[in-house]
């Protein structure tokens, strides 16, 4: 069995991406992006943390969060919010579940494990954060970052941290694996 090696950085800020089984699209409804938020929030009153950023799509969702001093266990924050989801998640789920998922207790919401990145530095952090942000572009699902509701992009709109046409003229690496 292979083992997975994480970076476990105290306060550290971290990129994830995580994925619904077998990429399914039940992020798609405005209701399962509420409770997703919903989940985001319960978990932050009991396991810290502060979001940077976020981008919910119809498969996945992409996140950058920061922990607080002295707590690198990122784990149990997105392990809860993956449990907590599926818990209140009422929609449509693949009922095609493998033996292995059905022996390990696991539902047919999200995939098994998760994309995790520590954030080096400045230039890391806004590389990220700009990815996430044009994530939806890149995906096909709108032309501008502007049109895509479920992102943190406009709060950073809102804060004077962009220009409302931001991404216009943003050059990001499709090509590049930030963790999809």
């Amino acid at each position: 069995m292979p083992e997975y090696r994480r970076a476990l950085v105290p306060g550290g800020t971290y990129f994830f991406t995580v994925v619904t089984y077998e990429r399914k699209n039940i992020l798609i409804d405005q209701k399962a992006r509420n409770l997703l938020r919903d989940v985001w929030k319960d978990v932050s009153s009991r396991h810290p943390f502060e979001m940077v950023a976020y981008c919910i799509l119809p498969n996945h969702f992409h996140v950058v969060m920061t922990l607080p001093e002295n707590d690198s266990n990122f784990s149990i924050r997105i392990r809860e919010i993956k449990r907590l989801f599926t818990l209140r998640y009422t929609g449509d789920r693949p009922n095609n579940i493998s033996e292995s998922r059905i022996k390990r207790k696991e539902s047919s919401v999200w995939q098994r494990r998760f994309w995790e990145h520590v954030i080096r530095d400045e230039n890391d952090l806004n590389r990220h954060i700009e990815y996430i942000h044009f994530n939806p572009v890149i995906h096909g699902l709108v032309d501008r970052v502007c049109d895509w509701e479920s992102s943190s992009f406009h709060r950073f709109v809102k804060d004077g941290l962009y220009e409302p046409g931001w991404g216009e003229s943003v050059s990001i690496d499709p090509d590049r694996n930030y963790g999809e």
